[in-house]
């Protein structure tokens, strides 16, 4: 598999709050993918982003480790490192009024060397399934926020959330509460399938097409996330952009 990610704190926001992890397992015969969106002060939602994306990544390449590859349960072991991530998040927020109502989304997993991937999101941070063979492209994950669910009960059309007012609104994010649910999800990426994780800075100023057409156009996925984000800085980004493209 090849991979790679980028990110940057855009053309208007001061501070990038987002970060993003890629760490091969050997052991596992895998690659693990995650990407936070932090929210909160200047410092806050940096380091809540930075530390559940750590402890997310480190909890599951440890439960890895120390596995024969039949016994592995991904689905526990993903949600078991998403509630680890928000429990470090969660205790963090307590240290210091600074740090208090911070919170960061998620979306991350594995993608094994045989393309079967596990995934999991919290918030509104995305996994996409790009086919070059179907010409298609698929958003694995659902939104975690407002405006997700209103496209969900058919409230409004995806190009009317892409510029609702309220398309920033999450629902969930890790460190809010003392507990947080996730969801789960399975994939299989086939040769020349692209998984594609990305923050709100890139989907709500790069539409799902422009991704498809990119993916199309470039070929390697540090081709494709170059490209992607200088789409969205000469968009103006307002927002931190990051993203991650794992190519099998």
């Amino acid at each position: 598999m090849k991979s790679y990610g980028l990110t940057d704190k855009g053309a208007v926001r001061k501070n990038n709050q987002d970060c993003f992890i890629l760490e091969k397992c050997e052991t596992g015969r895998c690659l693990i993918a995650a990407l936070c969106d932090g929210m909160g002060g200047a410092k806050a939602g940096g380091i809540a982003s930075q530390l559940s994306n750590k402890a997310f990544v480190s909890y599951i390449y440890m439960k890895l480790m120390t596995r024969l590859p039949r016994s592995v349960d991904y689905k526990r072991i993903l949600e078991d490192a998403c509630a680890e991530a928000n429990g470090v998040a969660y205790e963090y927020s307590h240290f210091d009024e600074d740090f208090d109502g911070m919170g960061t989304t998620i979306v991350g997993g594995v993608i094994k060397n045989n393309g079967n991937g596990h995934i999991i999101n919290v918030g509104d941070s995305r996994a996409y399934l790009i086919s070059r063979r179907s010409n298609s492209i698929r958003q694995i994950t659902k939104d975690h926020s407002l405006v997700g669910e209103l496209v969900e009960a058919g409230a409004i059309t995806p190009e009317q959330a892409r510029n609702h007012p309220r398309k920033n609104v999450i629902t969930r994010a890790l460190g809010s509460e003392a507990q947080v649910k996730c969801d789960y999800f399975t994939f299989t990426l086939q040769n020349s399938d692209i998984l594609l994780l990305c923050s709100d800075g890139l989907s709500n100023i790069v539409s799902d097409l422009e991704m498809l057409e990119y993916a199309r156009e470039f070929p390697e996925p540090e081709e494709l996330c170059r490209s992607l984000m200088s789409k969205a800085l000469n968009r103006g980004a307002r927002d931190n952009v990051t993203i991650v493209a794992v190519m099998r």
